[in-house]
This record gives structure tokens, C-alpha cells and sequence, in this order.
């Protein structure tokens, strides 16, 4: 596997982590919270930044907010009670669709 898109897995993983963080801190009334999101957030574009050197800008983007879409709707539903409706995971699983077919069609 190309180490680009290990790069891009570490920030879609840092991206959910620290959207996580962010609704921990509560709209930062939990300010430790937020200073780790923030700190997450930093990491995440320092590891996707290498990632843009090899896969094109789009494509990574794509995927980069396609799965973090996903990963954290699911975090919102299992950790955090968060429901939705059955029409918005509905669209949700066509942007995991999109990001996967993203990924396979992308030769890199």
C-alpha cells in the first residue's frame, strides 16, 4: 500500500478524534476538551498534508470527508444517543458508496 494513503487514513482517524473531542467540550465550557480537539485538528491537517503530494486533491478530500462523515455518525449514534432517520443514513451510506468507489477507482 502506498504510504499516502496511510497519511490520509491518520487524518480521517485524527478528524473523527478530534470532532469527538469537540463535542466533549461542550461548546468549550469543557476547555480541555477543546484544547485537545484543537491540538487533533492540527495533527489531522499535518498528516493529510503529505497525502496531498501523491493523491489528487479531490479524490483525497472526497474520501477524507466521506469516511469521516461516516465514522462519525456512527460515533454519534453508539457513544453519544444521537438518532437519525432512516432517509439520512440512507445518504450517509451513499457517501461511504462514494468514498469507497473513490479509493477503488483511484490508481495510486
Amino acid at each position: 500500500m502506498n504510504p499516502a494513503w496511510i497519511f490520509l487514513a491518520a487524518a480521517i482517524i485524527l478528524e473523527v478524534v478530534a470532532t469527538s473531542l469537540l463535542k466533549l467540550s461542550d461548546g468549550f465550557a469543557k476547555w480541555h476538551w477543546g484544547a485537545l480537539s484543537i491540538f487533533c485538528y492540527s495533527m489531522c491537517f499535518w498528516v493529510f498534508a503529505p497525502a496531498l503530494k501523491v493523491i489528487p486533491i479531490g479524490v483525497a478530500y472526497a474520501i477524507w470527508a466521506g469516511m469521516g462523515i461516516f465514522t462519525i455518525t456512527v460515533i454519534g449514534a453508539t457513544l453519544f444517543g444521537e438518532r437519525l432517520g432512516w432517509l439520512q443514513y440512507a445518504f450517509i451510506a451513499m457517501i461511504l458508496v462514494g468514498a469507497a468507489g473513490l479509493k477503488a477507482s483511484t490508481e495510486i
